[in-house]
């Protein structure tokens, strides 16, 4: 009896968990289900349904949800060039999306450490000195205020004229949208020590080096490693857009161009979904790093 009461409470736990997630999921699946049946029965009854004398229910669902090129592919159609693309073909093949995610990944990546620098030390200088956050900090905040749409091509086109093409413009315009979440919070973070522990550090004779290492560092810890999740996932986004003008062969982005001129939305889709399991690695890996180097962190 106590060992039926241990497992009991044992799978309530696990339910607890997975449940609320298990349900979200099965809800999308639902309605997206639905969705496609919606959006897709003006073309099957156009285009097939109309030719035959008698259809049902049935019928009309069943050919929504097969189509070759739906206005919203059904989820497992999406599973299924997901799988056919990453299994189907060599890593190194422009059909495989891994080949896709790896050139977009290192786009971002580079530019995820090039705007954490940019938005530590933008974030720095403001913090020592007044005049800087007077006359820098405005700038920083209305730099965002630009949209990354518009921005790109024009990062494009100056690189370009310099011959500088490749993964390096990309980068540039992930790291425009890395570095203010970076540079806002960590300012922030360093100016989070209190007046006990400044006159702390002074009764000890602390250097203001010392003070900015020993203390202003490692309290801006708790607040750098969420803005490092925001930012590489805003960088993600930043090295997709930046694929888009520049008619990339290699990409997410591309992926999604390509998709887009021949109509095939199970492509898009299928790239958009990896983007986004793309996005969650990444920030998972960030979420990882802060655990082993804040404080309290493992857990």
């Amino acid at each position: 009896m106590a060992a039926t009461n241990v497992q009991l409470s044992g799978l309530n736990a696990v339910w607890s968990r997975i449940g609320p997630v298990l349900t979200v999921v099965a809800a999308v699946l639902v309605v997206w289900h639905a969705a496609a049946v919606w959006l897709n029965a003006p073309q099957v009854i156009e285009r097939t349904l109309s030719l035959q004398p008698s259809w049902g229910p049935l019928d009309l669902i069943r050919l929504t949800l097969s189509m070759d090129r739906p206005v919203l592919p059904a989820p497992h159609q999406i599973a299924l060039d997901l799988f056919d693309s990453v299994f189907g073909w060599p890593l190194d093949s422009p059909r495989n999306l891994l080949y896709h995610a790896a050139v977009t990944s290192s786009a971002t990546l580079l530019g995820f450490v090039m705007g954490t620098a940019l938005g530590a030390l933008l974030a720095v200088a403001i913090v020592h000195s007044r005049t800087l956050e007077r006359s820098l900090f405005p700038w920083v905040i209305a730099s965002q205020a630009v949209p990354v749409l518009a921005i790109a091509p024009i990062v494009i086109v100056i690189l370009g004229s310099f011959g500088l093409t490749g993964v390096l413009p990309k980068a540039i315009i992930s790291m425009y949208l890395c570095f203010f979440p970076v540079a806002v919070a960590l300012v922030k973070g360093l100016r989070s020590p209190g007046v006990l522990e400044l006159e702390l550090m002074h009764t000890y004779a602390a250097s203001s080096q010392h003070t900015f290492w020993k203390l202003r560092v490692p309290a801006s810890l708790p607040f750098l490693f969420p803005s490092l999740r925001v930012g590489i996932a805003a960088g993600l986004v930043g090295a997709i857009v930046g694929e888009l003008p520049t008619g990339a062969q290699a990409g997410l982005g591309a992926r999604l161009l390509t998709g887009s001129y021949y109509g095939n939305t199970v492509q898009i889709w299928s790239a958009l979904v990896m983007s986004a399991l793309l996005g969650l690695m990444l920030t998972g890996a960030v979420a990882l790093a802060e655990r082993g180097l804040t404080p309290g962190g493992k857990r």
